[in-house]
């Protein structure tokens, strides 16, 4: 399978590390906003064609599939040019960051018939597999989540530490994270949901602090708090409570309540949550299914992010 990846930031590089462990893959093109730079990355990674136009890298080369590591702001639309070049594609979270542009992609998904995957990593990661496979074989039931998404970011850098060219959000990026595993665990959807958020910072123009409640339609619980200005332990970190015991989960690990370590090795093929996601989408366009995570499967939890946006807004 033939595959483009467009942009060659932090989570570029973490497709392109998983994508040259997966069999029967190959990257034939890589696009990035500049091209001293994407070159580079082609080079460490042996592909051979780099762009810095998206539309003449799908016109010149014979991909199949997209990956789109671009800013935010760019995923609704790069999405569906990709679907009606008449390529698969697999978009980073967030789908977009607005209702309507998350509506647009649906549509035309619905209209191409192609796989449209979005990367909520969390559905993937194997700490949050465990827990998946454990409630659906009726082992536990979730009673509350509590998460803490925590990043120390005052300026407008990436993962890597490196400046970007456009500004992260707690709400449409790393809020999707969340919104959208809780109401996945829970096999419920979201029906309730509230926001406050602190003051907005005066040069990146976006609130620094937020907290989100949720409830599903049986009960059950989630509360979220999210921050750039947090200087200490970074990522994200998830609390599990249970009628069967208790879990905490930080990316591919997993303890129980007490700080035991929960082996989760032998969940799936990797460890690595960003190859699985991988995995799932070359597999569903080789066996023509709709993927984990596909378009259709998250939007509910885009239209949550709106209804938040607007009550921020009121």
């Amino acid at each position: 399978m033939k595959v483009l990846v467009s942009g060659p930031g932090a989570f570029g590089i973490k497709h392109l590390d998983g994508i040259k462990i997966i069999d029967g893959v190959e990257v034939v093109s890589l696009v990035g906003r500049t091209l001293e730079k994407t070159q580079a990355v082609a080079d460490n990674y042996g592909i051979k064609h780099v762009s810095t136009d998206l539309a003449q890298a799908l016109a010149e080369t014979e991909a199949e599939a997209v990956i789109l590591c671009t800013p935010t702001q760019q995923h609704a639309s790069e999405s569906i040019q990709c679907m009606k070049a008449g390529k698969h594609v697999q978009v980073e979270i967030p789908l977009a960051d607005s209702w309507a542009d998350a509506e647009a992609v649906m549509k035309t998904q619905q209209e191409t018939g192609l796989v449209c995957m979005v990367g909520h990593t969390r559905r993937f990661n194997p700490s949050h597999q465990w827990v998946h496979n454990r409630i659906k074989n009726g082992e536990l039931n979730i009673q509350q989540m509590d998460v803490q998404t925590y990043f120390f970011r005052r300026q407008n850098i990436n993962a890597k530490g490196e400046a970007r060219s456009w500004t992260d959000h707690l709400l449409w990026h790393h809020a999707a994270h969340t919104v959208d595993l809780f109401a996945y665990q829970a096999g419920d959807p979201i029906v309730k949901a509230n926001a406050v958020q602190g003051p907005i910072h005066p040069e990146l123009g976006i609130a620094m602090d937020m907290s989100i409640q949720m409830q599903t339609a049986s009960g059950k619980i989630c509360t979220l708090s999210l921050s750039f200005n947090n200087d200490g332990p970074l990522g994200t970190f998830f609390r599990y409570i249970c009628d069967n015991g208790t879990y905490i989960a930080r990316y591919d690990d997993l303890v129980n309540g007490k700080e035991e370590a929960i082996d989760v090795s032998k969940v799936d093929v990797s460890m690595n949550g960003i190859e699985l996601q991988d995995r799932e989408f070359f597999a569903a366009i080789a066996e023509g299914r709709e993927p984990n995570s596909s378009v259709g499967k998250v939007l509910p939890c885009y239209k949550v992010l709106h209804d938040l946006e607007q009550q921020l807004a009121g």
